[in-house]
């Protein structure tokens, strides 16, 4: 067991000058620093102590300090008087509640002993203290000698020297609490309550030390004191001294291998807030997952006792395997493997030592760092080899199984230059790939291994067998104080009538009416009728809450290629965007300009969804999911964000992904510590061909032949920026970083980065930034700046690529980075790929999605003709009148609008529509023509920038009045985008009031194809966004028709 001693403060402590505390549990000693007396003394220290026997005692000295006398006697061990004592027996923790004693304040005492104890005796007992109110105290002594005991009451006078704060704590197995609880009541030493005064405690009877332990006892004094060296004489303060135990040996003492899992448990209470560190830069030997818990798995591989080692060795042939045991060290748990390797092809048997250290242990997580030195070996003494062991929880897959993931790392580390560099790197990775393929497969015959590619097909399973039925909803739902009270309610008023007779008519009541009889039925009626209007909004919310699905929930990716599945599993503490209303929350993912859309959850800040969400394939991996969570109150709303945050696929690895915790940004989302709980699988379902179609489509756009890199090229690459497997290597370049002073080095393109690595000298430079962050790319003709080279300046977009600015040149007065690039040894090689990639990643996504959009548009096209042919003509009762104007343009010039000319494209490009195309009016019949419209919001108009799609019909007012333009519309890619459509009318006539002025109504109607709760609220958001929409692109007609007629 081990007693923890917080030594917090003392006061009014009667030590002259300067003061510390001496603490001794058995034979085990320690002190604190040396603090300047005064009314009030701060250690705020931590010591703890072996504890064997719980009729041990803590005893705590104050002590004077002296700092001009080096020793107090031959066998003096405290440079300072006792001032005071506070004894505190062992078994008073262990009766406290959780074995801990909290802060208390302790009587220090120093006793003059009576006069009339009889020295042939030696003091066995002193039995506890019977106190009083003032400074006299009687004590029981019993005294001991060989032939008969003698019981001595004695007049003691106590002097009181001040008080100590102190808190202990009792940790460990080897005394449970009932046995310590059954022990101390039976032996009567525990009482029902806790003195906050010092007690001086029972001692048990001990036997005194014969002569051979005192004679070890001299022996050790003498030996201390004749090896002691001479100290130097002291130029600090004596209130910064701190000297160390008496007995550090036996505070630290070591623990036999039995007790390892004490050692972990000392560890955990160590590091706990020891991050995991990360992988070494040489490269994953092992990234597995087993089903076994992750304290199991380390048992296993580390436990003196654990016969794995002994396996393993049997199995790569080693012999003398040597396992010291665990060692309490300062940098943490320790110990050193020895063992003779088998010999090989081309290296005899060799000796190898291995120095393990524990970095990481918190009972959940482990990591544990191994230096291995294998000076036998050509040049074996400049090079050690590094092995990072890190057992971390995997993804559970079931409550039923524990997994941990064992992930092992490595890394060659040179002490001193050679040529053998390289052949040394590659010659360990060799050996250590395959000594660890048969570490892997031993440890896979003891525990079952969950393979990586069924993980997601598990995780996905496990999701759907999570939802909860609607019984167990309603069960969660509509147990509350509300529903239970009127149902009481309705009941007890169900049996008062039926127990009550007729009664007869009163007042104003006749057959048929009847009335309260008194105000407290009126009341009673009223509070009956609130719950019950109460009762059945809570039915109607939670009867649309299961009615209502996600839009993209459940849709399948189509396609070969990347294929990128998010499962959104829940959402903790939301914040609120007012405080009287909660909101109704949803979540958007983008990814490569595609949108994907969860189910919306009613009036939550926590909110379940357990969704699985899919994107469609595509050539290139994806750089970066967005992830936004609104408040859903209509499709145009522009403040309803909650948080967003953004997930770099290149800074997670797949284990992550597959099971994150993301934190949302924003200001009422960090304050209130909004997360969501998010699943993410990224997979290529067509292997290396997807590779291969990427690099032929990029050959047209460069104009010369791509291949495949080598995979030694590839790991290279990877591992000089840490990015992930799937990142593949397309081209390198040998060029120069203009700065204040030019950087050589090499510039690295990939699908999804460009990187720049240079190592001068062991200085090493690196980094990259997305394609996706770059604004602009400009070629430079040759300078004097850049030795007469062209260059290459690219300019990123305003706030993106910031963990790449010390690479950067300038930061603009926008905000934005510039890397100049210069010296390449075929400019116009390097030049044209990176155009080319730029092109294929940021201006080809768009137009795949354009294609796809056509592709949706041509099959929704005859549901648009043909099944809402009939709507083009509505009631004037299903629209409303929102808008009417008088404008000073003639009918001829104001049907411009309409005729897919030059000021439509201008004045709708203006008003916020991308990609804006129309087709021709054609002839319906002889007096109505149709058209189709298409473009896409911009942000500022809708956060979603939904796809819209039109159908627009005109026809002749009476006597070439004017015309009537009748349009449906249809959103895409919003919530509930499928559930309505919406109308418009314009009807532009001439005017009566002036000439050359025409009259512009416009009218507006939502057709709901299906119900939903938020019908009023998707409208009214709707109307009232067109309305100042409308009015807009009529003022900017206006204008622009004016100044052409000028």
């Amino acid at each position: 067991m081990r007693l923890y001693v917080c030594l917090l403060e003392g006061r009014d402590l009667t030590a002259k000058d300067f003061c510390y505390v001496k603490l001794q549990v058995g034979k085990c000693k320690s002190r604190s620093k040396v603090l300047r007396s005064g009314e009030k003394l701060i250690w705020n220290e931590e010591f703890f102590f072996r504890v064997h026997d719980l009729e041990d005692e803590l005893v705590v000295s104050v002590c004077r300090h002296d700092g001009d006398r080096e020793q107090h006697g031959l066998f003096g061990a405290s440079s300072g008087d006792c001032v005071g004592l506070v004894r505190v027996p062992i078994w008073s923790v262990v009766a406290e509640e959780n074995h801990n004693l909290p802060p208390t304040w302790f009587s220090v005492e120093r006793p003059k002993s009576a006069k009339s104890i009889n020295r042939d005796c030696a003091i066995d007992r002193l039995d506890i203290e019977i106190r009083t109110m003032g400074v006299l105290n009687w004590k029981c002594m019993e005294f001991t000698n060989m032939n008969s005991n003698c019981l001595v009451y004695s007049l003691a006078i106590e002097f009181k020297t001040g008080k100590l704060l102190l808190a202990l704590s009792l940790h460990g197995k080897d005394y449970t609490s009932a046995e310590a609880s059954h022990s101390l009541y039976s032996e009567g030493k525990v009482g029902p309550s806790h003195d906050t005064q010092a007690h001086a405690p029972d001692s048990t009877s001990k036997k005194s030390l014969d002569g051979k332990h005192l004679m070890k006892a001299l022996a050790g004094r003498l030996e201390k004191f004749l090896n002691k060296k001479d100290e130097t004489s002291r130029n600090e303060s004596p209130s910064e001294l701190s000297t160390p135990s008496d007995y550090e040996d036996c505070q630290m003492e070591l623990p036999s291998s039995s007790s390892f899992q004490e050692l972990m448990e000392l560890l955990q209470s160590k590091n706990e807030n020891v991050q995991m560190p990360d992988n070494l830069q040489g490269g994953i030997l092992i990234d597995q997952t087993y089903e076994v818990s992750p304290k199991d798995l380390n048992m296993v591989i580390f436990a003196p006792d654990s016969d794995f080692k002994t396996n393993l060795a049997d199995l790569q042939g080693m012999t003398e395997l040597q396992e010291s045991p665990w060692k309490w060290e300062s940098e943490g748990l320790r110990r050193v493997v020895t063992y003779i390797k088998a010999a090989s092809k081309l290296v005899k048997a060799v000796k190898a030592t291995e120095e393990q250290t524990y970095v990481k242990a918190n009972g959940n997580e482990f990591s544990v760092l191994v230096n291995v030195s294998t000076p036998d070996v050509p040049y074996g003494n400049s090079f050690k080899v590094q092995l990072l062991y890190k057992i971390m929880p995997g993804v559970m897959l079931s409550s039923e199984n524990q997994l941990a993931r064992l992930v092992v790392s490595f890394s060659v580390n040179f002490s001193q230059s050679t040529m053998m560099k390289g052949v040394i790197e590659s010659g360990a990775k060799q050996g250590l790939k395959e000594s660890f393929d048969q570490f892997s497969g031993l440890l896979s015959q003891r525990f079952k291994v969950v393979k990586a590619s069924s993980d997601k097909e598990q995780v996905l399973a496990t999701m759907e067998t999570e939802q909860e039925s609607d019984s167990e909803l309603a069960v969660h739902y509509f147990w509350n104080f509300t529903v239970l009270s009127t149902v009481c309610m309705l009941l007890y008023v169900a049996v008062h009538i039926f127990l009550c007779k007729y009664n007869k008519l009163q007042g104003l009541e006749f057959q048929g009416l009847d009335l309260p009889d008194s105000f407290g039925e009126v009341v009673t009626c009223g509070i009956l009728v609130l719950q019950l209007e109460r009762v059945y909004f809570m039915i109607s919310h939670f009867v649309e809450a299961r009615l209502r699905r996600g839009s993209d929930h459940g849709v399948k990716a189509q396609g070969d290629g990347w294929v990128l599945t998010v499962a959104l599993i829940e959402g903790t503490n939301l914040a609120l965007m007012n405080s009287t209303e909660i909101p109704d929350p949803y979540v958007v993912f983008t990814c490569n300009g595609k949108t994907r859309t969860s189910s919306v959850k009613l009036q939550t800040l926590d909110p379940q969804w357990n969704e699985i969400l899919e994107f469609d394939a595509v050539d290139e991996p994806p750089s970066v999911l967005d992830v936004e969570v609104f408040d859903f109150d209509g499709p145009f709303d522009q403040v309803s964000s909650i948080g967003h945050a953004e997930i770099n696929f290149l800074k997670h690895t797949a284990s992550k992904l597959a099971d994150l915790w993301v934190p949302l940004d924003g200001k009422l989302a960090q304050s209130s510590q909004s997360k969501l709980h998010l699943r993410i699988f990224l997979d290529n379902n067509n292997g290396v061909e997807t590779i291969r179609d990427y690099l032929a489509n990029l050959e047209k756009e460069v104009g010369k032949k791509l291949n495949l890199r080598s995979p030694h090229r590839n790991s290279a690459f990877q591992k000089y920026f840490g990015l992930p497997p799937e990142e593949f290597l397309i081209s390198d370049f040998s060029c120069s970083l203009k700065r204040k002073m030019p950087l050589q080095g090499r510039l690295f393109l990939s699908a999804r980065i460009v990187g720049f690595y240079s190592n001068l000298f062991g200085h090493k430079t690196r980094f990259y930034f997305l394609w996706e962050d770059i604004e602009d790319i400009q070629v430079h003709p040759p300078s004097l700046s850049t030795v007469g080279s062209p260059s290459v300046l690219i300019i990123l977009h305003k706030g993106r690529g910031l963990d790449a600015r010390h690479g950067a040149k300038i930061l603009d007065e926008h905000g934005r980075l510039h890397f100049h690039f210069h010296s390449f040894v075929s400019f116009n090689d390097a030049s044209r790929t990176i155009m080319a990639l730029w092109r294929t990643r940021t201006i080809e996504a768009d137009q795949k999605a354009e294609f796809a959009d056509e592709q949706v548009d041509d099959d929704e096209k005859p549901f648009l003709i043909e099944d809402t042919g009939s709507y083009l003509v509505v009631d004037d009762a299903m629209l409303t009148n929102v808008y009417t104007v008088e404008l000073p343009l003639n009918l001829k010039s104001l049907m411009k609008m309409f005729d897919g000319g030059e000021l439509e494209h201008k004045v709708m490009t203006k008003s916020g529509c991308l990609n804006y195309t129309t087709t021709t009016w054609d002839n319906l019949t002889s007096d109505i023509q149709e058209r189709h419209v298409s473009y896409k919001f911009n942000r500022r108009i809708s956060i979603f920038g939904g796809d819209v799609t039109c159908t627009q019909q005109k026809s002749p007012l009476p006597n070439n009045g004017g015309w009537v333009v009748n349009e449906i519309m249809t959103l895409h890619n919003v919530p509930f985008g499928d559930h309505f459509r919406v109308q418009f009318r314009y009807q532009i006539e001439k005017s009566t009031f002036a000439h050359n002025s025409c009259k512009f109504d416009v009218h507006i109607g939502v057709m709901w194809l299906r119900s939903t709760k938020f019908e009023s609220r998707i409208t009214k958001n709707i109307i009232g966004k067109f309305t100042n929409r409308l009015e807009e692109i009529l003022q900017l007609v206006e204008r622009e028709i004016l100044l052409t007629s000028q």
